[in-house]
């Protein structure tokens, strides 16, 4: 298979979103965190890649979001992705990581975006070394064509 995978971001959507002012106390340290999950829709052929930072204090978030960006991927690649008997689709380790870097990006403008004008707006999320992340490629479990 050729290094180059054909694919398009068609949508983003924010998950959720809160700031929690009671949980935050000015001058205390602040912990940051950030987590990733990932689903596929077998039919369009899309992979949707979740980001979900937050920021903490004493183990209490104060600043959450959780953001998706769905990813089209060209049929001819899909068609690599699956194993022999076509039961499971596995996305390369280093594709995945582009992905979760894109939304790991769109997520940084959408907690920009969703905190301007707001004493939160000071709270940036980190660079984050996606390879801490994303360990291996991911795979699903196709649905039986029987």
């Amino acid at each position: 298979m050729s290094d180059k995978i054909g694919f398009s971001l068609k949508k983003i959507t924010t998950e959720q979103f809160a700031i929690i002012e009671s949980a935050f106390k000015e001058g205390e340290d602040v912990q940051f965190s950030v987590n990733a999950k990932y689903g596929i829709n077998e039919k369009d052929k899309m992979v949707a890649v979740f980001v979900s930072p937050a920021f903490y204090q004493d183990k209490k978030a104060f600043l959450v979001l959780e953001i998706a960006c769905h990813f089209k991927i060209v049929d001819d690649a899909w068609e690599s992705f699956k194993n022999k008997d076509k039961t499971k689709l596995t996305i390369p380790v280093g594709f995945m990581r582009h992905l979760i870097m894109l939304t790991i990006g769109t997520a940084r403008g959408v907690l920009h975006s969703r905190t301007e004008n707001t004493p939160f707006n000071n709270f940036l999320m980190p660079t984050i070394n996606v390879t801490e992340i994303v360990k291996s490629g991911v795979a699903f479990d196709l649905k039986s064509k029987a």
